[in-house]
């Protein structure tokens, strides 16, 4: 089963969510407070199952209400997933992918594993 690991960071903390074959799927950004953290990932958990895609890689895509998860290629070149809530705030991130489908599966397993997903830290 799917996890989410709260950690320390250098100036506060963040949270990863854990499949359940120990590989990072999403990340958080950095919170000040634990309990700020905690808030986070409640809203991802709230907001991954119901959250549509906006494949920005496609040509003349869609743009889609919030929450939804973006995806996108960066500067590398690399494919990329965020998952943005119903304010539009970024609430979590996926990994480089060098394929826009492996992209895409990664934000699936988000959507599968964050909903029931248990707490560690």
């Amino acid at each position: 089963m799917a996890k989410f690991v709260l950690s320390e960071a250098k100036s506060g903390f963040k949270f990863n969510l854990v499949a359940s074959n120990g590989e990072v799927i999403a990340s958080s950004q950095v919170y000040k407070s634990a309990a700020t953290a905690k808030k986070g990932i409640a809203s991802v958990a709230a907001n991954a199952a119901v959250a549509n895609i906006e494949n920005q890689t496609e040509k003349d895509f869609k743009p889609v209400a919030n929450p939804k998860f973006e995806v996108y290629k960066d500067k590398k070149g690399e494919f990329r997933f965020r998952l943005k809530a119903k304010n539009g705030q970024i609430i979590a991130t996926g990994e480089g992918y060098s394929k826009v489908d492996s992209c895409l599966k990664g934000v699936a397993s988000v959507k599968k594993n964050a909903v029931g997903a248990k707490f560690e830290g």
